[in-house]
């Protein structure tokens, strides 16, 4: 199972932040990426139906024979997790967790601020997980909607970007907040711009680098991290093909993706 592949799903492209990461971190992994974006957000739908289209992306990354996954989305992780856990024995890990321990690694972090999707903060997921391992903590939630679309159309270094995080961010700097969690896999594009809009002592937490070092822990612990030293591969599918989305792909790596193929779930 070592020489196995990570697999990674999220509704759109967004997840591609923590492969990203993961690349950084253990290039010699192979790794297997699904962006349902025929049925993104997942924000905006049902737990059920969340959580049946999550069962979907795990069904077709297992038919690739992966070793472990990654559910590289914040509402699914919410929402899917302990079901897809207690179903497969394949390890499979979210996004939340690894961001929460990361903003507790800090011991003097008492005041919390968490950025994410409607469907995020709605759900109170990351607040009930910082709440549940320290008392004492005050936990500020904010909706930033706006945030993915202006990602999306590349507009992150426009001074609307900035003027929009400014009006989302300053609830949460009005209460004194020492740490900011990036709540969603788009929001590590916009450390850049978080940084220059923040004071120097909120410390970000990025959802990707987070997640990527979870990962190589739990690897590690379970003896599944490859043994061979060259460079691994990519391999994504999306269940909506577009040049849209094909070139969010690029930008979210970073580099060209090579080719991307159509997934077709529910039929694998």
């Amino acid at each position: 199972m070592k020489e196995a592949a990570l697999g990674f799903f999220d509704s759109g492209v967004g997840g591609l932040t923590v492969v990203r990461a993961v690349q950084e971190l253990l290039p010699g992994e192979d790794l297997i990426y699904l962006g349902d974006t025929a049925r993104l957000p997942y924000g905006s739908k049902s737990p059920e139906t969340i959580r049946q289209f999550a069962d979907e992306d795990v069904g077709f990354l297992l038919s690739k024979g992966v070793k472990a996954i990654v559910v590289a989305c914040n509402t699914a992780t919410a929402h899917a997790l302990p079901m897809l856990q207690s179903k497969y024995k394949v390890p499979i890990m979210g996004v939340i967790v690894p961001g929460v321990e990361a903003a507790l690694a800090d011991p003097e972090a008492e005041r919390i601020g968490i950025i994410a999707t409607r469907g995020t903060i709605g759900s109170h997921v990351y607040q009930h997980a910082l709440a549940t391992r320290r008392t004492g903590l005050m936990i500020y939630g904010a909706a930033t909607p706006l945030l993915v679309p202006l990602i999306e159309e590349n507009w992150i270094s426009e001074e609307v970007t900035k003027e929009v995080l400014r009006k989302y961010l300053q609830p949460l700097i009005d209460k004194g907040i020492d740490t900011l969690m990036l709540g969603c896999t788009h929001y590590p594009l916009l450390v850049p711009v978080l940084q220059e809009v923040l004071s120097d002592d909120v410390r970000l937490v990025n959802s990707a680098t987070t997640c990527a070092e979870h990962l190589k822990r739990m690897l590690e612990e379970m003896d599944l991290l490859i043994s061979a030293k060259s460079e691994g591969s990519l391999e994504i599918y999306l269940t909506d093909l577009s040049e849209q989305f094909e070139e969010l792909a690029k930008r979210f790596l970073s580099q060209p993706p090579g080719r991307i193929r159509r997934a077709v779930l529910g039929a694998v």
